[in-house]
C-alpha cells in the first residue's frame, strides 16, 4: 500500500474519533446551567421601608429625626398600622399580597430621593411628636403609641409626669409685646388693689396698687391653641397663655387670678435654671394707724 494511501486512512481515522468524542460530550448533561436556572427559579420577596423607633422611648419624650429610622421590612409582613414610606404597594387588612413589582428604574428612585430631600419625606411628618407609650428599639412606630401635633390628647402627652397645664388671659401688654413664644420660660406677676384707711385731719380713703411676683420660671405650654411657634414667627398675639405648673402651684395661680391683673415676665434663656413655681409671699409689714378714743389718739400697730 502507498505511503500516501496510509496517511490519508490515519487522517480519516483520527478525525472520526475526535467527531465521536465531540458527538458524545454534547450528548451528555451539563451541570453549570443546570445550577444557575435552579437558582433563578428561587423567588425573592418584596420588601418596604417601615419607621421603627432608632432607640428606646419613653413616654412624654418629644420624637427628633434621630428617635427615628426607617427598616427593611417584608411587604406580606406589613401591618397595615405600620407607617412607611409609600415607595412599595402595601396591602391593606384582608387583601391579597400583590405581585412584586419590577425593580424601580433610575429615573423614579433619583425623582423620590429628591421630593424626600425637600419634603423630609413621611418620617418629617412625625418629628416633634409625643410619646404616649413606651416603645423599644426596633419597634415599628403606630399611631396608637404616639399623639402628633394637633391631635387630641396631645397637651396631656406632653406634659410632664406630676404636672398640670392651667391657662390665663393675656393681652399684648401682659405678655411682653407677644414675643412671648410656646417653650418660653416666665414669671408671673400680681399686680392688685390695696385700699388703706389713712386716719387724721383732711385724709380719707385712697386707692393704693401693690404688685408682687407669684410665679417664677414656668414653662410656657402654649399661646392660644398654638404649641409651636412657626420657623420665621419672632412674635404670637394671642388671648390665652398655657402654663405648666404643680398641683399646688395652680391653687395658688388661681388665687392670684381672682385677686387682680396678671402679667407674663419674659425671663432670659441664660436664666431658666433656677426653681419653678410659686413664690412665697413677703413678710407683711407693719402700717400703723391712729385711733381716737374720747378725744384722745391713740396708735395702733396693724400687721
Amino acid at each position: 500500500m502507498k505511503p500516501a494511501r496510509i496517511i490519508v486512512i490515519c487522517v480519516a481515522a483520527v478525525a472520526a474519533i475526535g467527531l465521536a468524542l465531540v458527538v458524545r460530550a454534547m450528548g451528555s448533561p451539563s451541570k453549570i446551567p443546570t445550577a444557575v436556572a435552579t437558582a433563578a427559579v428561587v423567588p425573592t420577596r418584596p420588601m418596604a421601608k417601615v419607621l421603627v423607633a432608632a432607640k428606646d422611648l419613653q413616654p412624654g419624650q418629644r420624637l427628633t429625626e434621630g428617635d427615628l429610622d426607617w427598616k427593611d421590612w417584608p411587604v406580606d409582613e406589613v401591618n397595615p398600622a405600620f407607617i412607611t414610606d409609600g415607595s412599595v404597594p402595601v396591602p391593606a387588612a384582608g387583601a391579597p399580597a400583590a405581585p412584586a413589582d419590577k425593580p424601580e428604574g433610575a429615573v423614579a428612585s433619583v425623582t423620590r430621593a429628591a421630593t424626600d430631600l425637600a419634603t423630609g419625606g413621611a418620617k418629617a411628618d412625625y418629628i416633634g411628636s409625643v410619646v404616649r407609650e413606651p416603645i423599644l428599639a426596633g419597634e415599628p412606630i403606630v399611631g396608637r403609641k404616639i399623639v402628633r401635633a394637633g391631635d387630641s390628647g396631645y397637651m396631656a402627652a406632653y406634659l410632664e409626669p406630676g404636672m398640670r397645664a392651667m391657662a390665663i388671659r393675656v393681652t399684648v401688654e401682659t405678655a411682653a409685646g407677644g414675643f412671648i413664644l410656646p417653650g418660653d420660660r416666665v414669671d408671673v406677676l400680681l399686680t392688685r388693689e390695696t385700699n388703706l384707711a389713712n386716719a387724721g385731719e383732711g385724709a380719707g380713703d385712697r386707692s393704693k396698687f401693690a404688685s408682687s411676683t407669684v410665679m417664677q420660671n414656668v414653662k410656657v405650654l402654649a399661646i392660644d391653641q398654638s404649641t409651636r411657634a412657626g420657623d420665621d414667627e419672632q412674635a404670637v398675639v394671642g388671648a390665652t397663655a398655657t402654663l405648666e405648673l404643680g398641683p399646688r402651684d395652680t391653687e395658688a395661680l388661681a388665687l392670684a387670678k381672682s385677686e387682680g391683673e396678671l402679667s407674663l415676665v419674659l425671663r432670659s434663656y441664660a436664666d431658666t435654671g433656677g426653681p419653678s413655681g410659686r413664690v412665697a409671699p413677703p413678710a407683711r409689714q407693719s402700717t400703723p394707724v391712729r385711733v381716737f378714743r374720747g378725744g384722745a389718739p391713740e396708735v395702733v400697730v396693724v400687721q
